[in-house]
């Protein structure tokens, strides 16, 4: 009876601002309510927090933090939509909260203009129902997952790089959470983040819509959440990969085997290839880059693009060790965890330097 009355005190106003919504049936009046009356907080209002608040503020969440210590910056304004030129120096919180309330001025909006530390996680965490990370680094990112596991808060999480984007929700109705896809963290040496390793400016806003749409299928409760599984967008080739994966180990849509959790795959170096060909051990060499990085620098092998070889098995060998090599380790990685469900011949992972 509580939510129904609310429901009657809807202004006519409020109304009309959510008409396109309220009338799918998957959301209705109950559903608009559980928006109006939830608590999501955001970590980060750079590229995927821009998308990400302006349409959790569209939406009509009740309550939202917004958790980032950065200025706006000119190299930010190709991607991160919230800002312009009069925004340059200022603190993007609070910029990015003046214009959600703008947008929406019937909900609550709350800048902290601070940085996530251990000290204050929990406490900033802890105030609201759902939290979305939009964060740029692997401490942070390593620092929200373990935070809202211990408070038992569910996970949107995102990441871009370059060309490529990644969703899911993690701990959702006791479901895995970001360590059960990377345990540890990886070596500053071997990360990259947007300012050194580039990005396209629309990928933020495609990856902040989707999470922003789980979030809302979250609080909504209804259609399927991203729980225990990865979604991965290239937009260069327009290949959407899903993987799915439980707790301890990632698996593929096509094969539930267990499979080598990222920590333990077998890496190589261009040193030991070299001592294999001159130990005359047969082995294939796999670049998993794609074809434009390929064109501009590589040590040898096949060209295979990651997002394409679900299609090209048929070129991986089944009678010798197979290397695949990438910039960072990350692309060679998942083409292992691809192909060993198929490919019985010892893996490897190569970064290339």
């Amino acid at each position: 009876m509580y939510h129904i009355f609310k429901i009657q005190k809807m202004t006519t106003e409020t109304l009309k601002r959510y008409d396109r919504q309220i009338i799918l049936p998957e959301i209705g009046l109950t559903g608009q309510r559980k928006l109006q009356d939830a608590k999501v907080l955001v970590i980060g209002a750079g590229g995927l927090g821009c998308p990400v608040l302006l349409y959790l503020a569209g939406a009509g969440i009740g309550k939202i933090g917004i958790v980032d210590d950065d200025l706006a910056d000119l190299s930010n304004l190709h991607r991160q939509v919230l800002y312009n030129m009069a925004d340059i120096g200022r603190k993007k919180a609070e910029v990015a909260a003046e214009k959600l309330k703008l947008l929406n001025p019937q909900i609550e909006v709350i800048p902290f203009s601070v940085r996530l530390t251990a000290e204050n996680a929990a406490g900033l965490i802890g105030q609201y129902d759902l939290v979305i990370d939009g964060s740029d680094n692997f401490p942070t990112r390593y620092l929200v997952n373990d935070t809202c596991v211990a408070l038992n808060k569910v996970l949107v999480f995102g990441s871009i790089y370059q060309f490529e984007g990644q969703v899911s929700v993690f701990n959702f109705n006791g479901g895995p959470d970001y360590r059960s896809i990377y345990p540890e963290a990886p070596l500053p040496e071997d990360t990259q983040n947007c300012g050194e390793g580039g990005v396209i400016g629309t990928l933020p806003g495609i990856i902040g819509s989707i999470m922003t749409n789980e979030a809302i299928k979250v609080i909504g409760g209804f259609g399927e959440v991203l729980s225990g599984q990865l979604l991965i967008y290239n937009t260069l080739s327009n290949d959407i990969q899903l993987f799915k994966f439980g707790k301890t180990n990632l698996k593929t849509t096509a094969e539930n085997k267990k499979i080598l959790p990222p920590s333990v795959i077998p890496e190589i170096t261009v040193v030991q290839l070299k001592e294999w060909e001159e130990q005359q051990i047969p082995y294939q060499l796999i670049d998993v880059r794609e074809t434009y990085e390929y064109e501009e620098f590589n040590i040898g092998g096949i060209n295979i693009p990651l997002y394409s070889l679900n299609t090209r098995l048929n070129e991986v060998s089944a009678h010798k060790r197979i290397v695949f090599c990438c910039s960072m380790g990350k692309r060679s990685k998942m083409a292992i965890q691809l192909v060993k469900p198929v490919v019985k011949a010892e893996l490897f992972s190569l970064i290339l330097k």
